[in-house]
């Protein structure tokens, strides 16, 4: 998969203004505003080959975030009170809580989960730590809730501008179980980076550069809508084992392997699933046996999604007779579990909503964890809520270690309910779980939630409203009780920002409380007017005190206006009043563009805009003369709901570092409203020094047929 980094004659965009800044790279005026557009080898990095050669070989050297690695403190039981127990999680993409038999379905097939399900712990309130895939995984790996591992959300591709993933400086699953003598094995996928050239080892965030030992069957390009037969798109290094061979299936060949290698040591492998995640894509003969049963065309039933899943089924059946024909099924345990909701509401049904919402269709997911052994512990359904960050604590306790602080996991351990004993679980930190996605996704805003006891508080993070509902008689998430009792609503949300302000995933509105120090207002007629080089300005402008007000006719025009007010920080924030949008006839079209950010010159910005003909919010991120996909995510549940018009009305912007975040007073009384992040990676960067000097706080217009008016800009920074 070509990227910007290959591709000859191109600089790759995350190092683009680190080189501008140190005056290395040419800026040419050339684009126009645009249209609504390892890090350390830890010394058990050593992967054994997979059948069939699957992919780079790790080697001893060090990655591109080399630096110290915060530790986790890890010491023996000193009751010494239990054998090192293997520990295997079978991880299932996208598998909505209704899907497999032991959860009540009767379309789908899944008779080996089932069988463990019978003879193990079933948890009907399981919870994945995230509505989406990669913010889970990392909590799987950590431990921690998302927000404090800075993954929210889905990676995206390399050519996206940001550059995000798990830090090594983030204790993972070799760093607490790798002191204690075991093996660390990943086979599938990883998808908590977005690097996807140059040495496998070294990528950043890798899970070679995390220390797993045993790494097989990971994506080496970024794995998009799935791919499930020989040759692997993402995989191009791997060869096939069998003609036409499945994916599903080789990742059961591969961890049947990896049991044989390491079953005289103790070990925890992660065996992550890329089915039943779409494109669907299973074995023809699965989907025609599914095609062809009674019901087969009824909603919700999938024959392609069940064919998928018959395929993980099988494999989980391949890994418990491996566990048991190497005679260490008796101290293993093995956990299934989905990293989100299904992506199909009816299939979640009766829980509302599905994956990208934190309503119970989109995190409540399936989860039995069963001794491979046998029957030897008494099989039980288990109504306790748990999370995915409950699997790594569960896992320590289980290798007869612990944390020297416990509030280094977010999770509590399961060890005690799945060993069969008398003791009580740890209590969570103010019996809650906690659920932040601060991103929109598809006509879904930026949202957290709480769960406490039987109640779940589910907060919208754009305009403050919430919900409260009692899971427990309620599981539709229909009833809504925040104003019947006011009370519960008053405690889950004080609890909810007090964790809010703890991970702090979002920054502080642009308040002169939160940005004291005046960076000075700008004044209309002493900014400069940059050359945008797609046509040229031809509309009229005009001062009007501390306003300036552009207006144009048929033709297009943009105005770019850089102020002499330099940035003095990498955490600023800065303000846009709006006044009229005025003199455009909709019968004739036309538009009106307002837009608040950087600019260093005409050619490389950041600027934030609002289109209020359509009124709707983005982003133009322009490095070179090139606009860039910041790693944007959809904006379309704020199409048509934003209203600058009214007069006072406010855009504005908080910056830390490469992370821009939108806010918006609508002039209604309800004051700063979140609207988007945008993540630059190193795109725009102003921690670095040298490039605030080069940058001002900029504000441009683009209009045709109307006229837009422009308030005072006015900066600030944090103390």
């Amino acid at each position: 998969m070509a990227t910007h980094r290959d591709q000859p004659g191109r600089t790759a965009r995350r190092a683009v203004l680190r080189g501008l800044a140190a005056g290395t790279v040419a800026v040419a005026v050339g684009s126009s505003l645009a249209d609504d557009a390892i890090a350390v080898n830890r010394g058990r990095s050593t992967r054994l080959p997979a059948r069939g050669g699957a992919g780079p070989q790790a080697g001893p050297q060090a990655g591109p975030e080399a630096g110290p690695v915060e530790a986790v403190h890890v010491e023996p039981d000193p009751a010494g009170r239990r054998t090192k127990h293997n520990v295997v999680v079978v991880s299932i993409d996208d598998l909505g809580w209704h899907e497999l038999g032991c959860y009540g379905n009767t379309f789908n097939e899944t008779p080996h989960i089932d069988a463990l399900a019978a003879r193990g712990v079933l948890f009907t309130q399981a919870y994945a730590a995230a509505p989406l895939c990669s913010p889970t995984r990392a909590a799987l790996v950590t431990g921690r809730y998302p927000a404090r591992t800075g993954v929210t959300d889905f990676l995206r591709p390399e050519d996206a501008v940001s550059d995000n993933h798990l830090s090594t400086r983030i204790p993972t699953v070799p760093d607490v179980l790798g002191p204690l003598g075991y093996t660390t094995g990943l086979i599938g996928k990883w998808h908590l980076t977005e690097t996807y050239s140059g040495d496998y080892a070294g990528r950043a965030g890798g899970p070679l550069a995390h220390g797993f030992d045993d790494v097989r069957l990971s994506e080496e390009k970024y794995i998009a809508e799935g791919d499930y037969f020989h040759p692997y798109r993402f995989m191009p290094s791997v060869s096939a084992v069998e003609p036409g061979e499945h994916l599903t299936d080789r990742l059961a060949t591969e961890a049947v392997d990896f049991i044989g290698d390491h079953a005289d040591e103790p070990f925890f492998l992660h065996l992550s699933n890329y089915a039943v995640h779409t494109d669907l894509d299973p074995r023809p003969d699965l989907l025609a046996k599914y095609a062809a049963k009674p019901g087969a065309d009824d909603v919700p039933h999938n024959p392609e999604l069940a064919a998928m899943l018959e395929s993980v089924d099988r494999q989980v059946g391949a890994v418990v007779d491996a566990l048991r024909e190497r005679r260490i099924a008796d101290k293993t345990l093995v956990v299934v579990i989905s990293d989100n909701g299904g992506q199909s509401r009816p299939a979640n049904l009766p829980l509302r909503g599905g994956k990208g919402e934190l309503y119970e269709g989109g995190i409540r997911v399936p989860m039995i964890a069963t001794w491979a052994g046998g029957p030897q512990r008494q099989a039980r359904t288990v109504d306790t809520p748990v999370n995915t960050v409950d699997l790594l604590p569960t896992a320590l306790e289980l290798a007869g270690g612990r944390p020297r602080r416990r509030d280094r996991f977010d999770g509590i351990s399961l060890a005690p309910l799945l060993l069969g004993d008398d003791e009580p679980l740890a209590d969570r930190v103010g019996d809650a779980m906690f659920w932040v996605y601060p991103h929109h996704i598809g006509r879904t805003h930026p949202h957290a939630a709480i769960r406490s006891g039987d109640l779940k508080l589910v907060k919208q993070l754009r305009d403050d409203t919430v919900e409260l509902y009692d899971v427990s008689v309620d599981e539709g998430e229909k009833n809504d009780l925040s104003a019947r009792r006011p009370a519960d609503t008053r405690r889950l949300r004080r609890l909810l920002d007090g964790h809010l302000r703890e991970v702090a995933v979002l920054p502080p509105a642009p308040s002169p409380t939160s940005y004291p120090v005046d960076e000075s207002p700008v004044a209309w007629d002493a900014a400069d007017v940059l050359p945008v080089p797609t046509g040229s300005f031809e509309g009229q402008t005009a001062l009007e005190g501390d306003r300036i007000r552009v207006k144009s006719g048929a033709r297009t025009s943009y105005l770019l206006l850089r102020s002499p007010v330099a940035p003095t920080s990498g955490r600023v924030a800065a303000v846009l009043e709006l006044g009229d949008f005025a003199d455009r006839d909709p019968q004739l079209g036309g538009q009106q563009t307002a837009f608040v950010g950087l600019a260093v010159d005409a050619s490389t910005y950041l600027l934030l805009r609002y289109r209020h003909d359509l009124k709707r919010v983005g982003w133009d991120l322009c490095v070179d003369g090139e606009i860039l996909d910041a790693g944007a995510e959809p904006l379309t549940s704020l199409d048509g709901s934003v209203d600058l018009s009214a007069p006072g009305a406010r855009y504005g912007f908080v910056l830390r570092g490469s992370k821009a975040t939108a806010y918006a007073d609508q002039a209604q009384g309800g004051g700063w409203e979140f609207l988007f992040t945008v993540d630059t990676g190193g795109a725009f960067d102003l921690s670095d020094r040298a490039l605030r000097k080069r940058t001002r706080y900029a504000a441009a217009v683009r209009v045709q047929r109307g006229s837009v008016t422009l308030g005072p800009l006015t900066a600030a920074r944090a103390r």
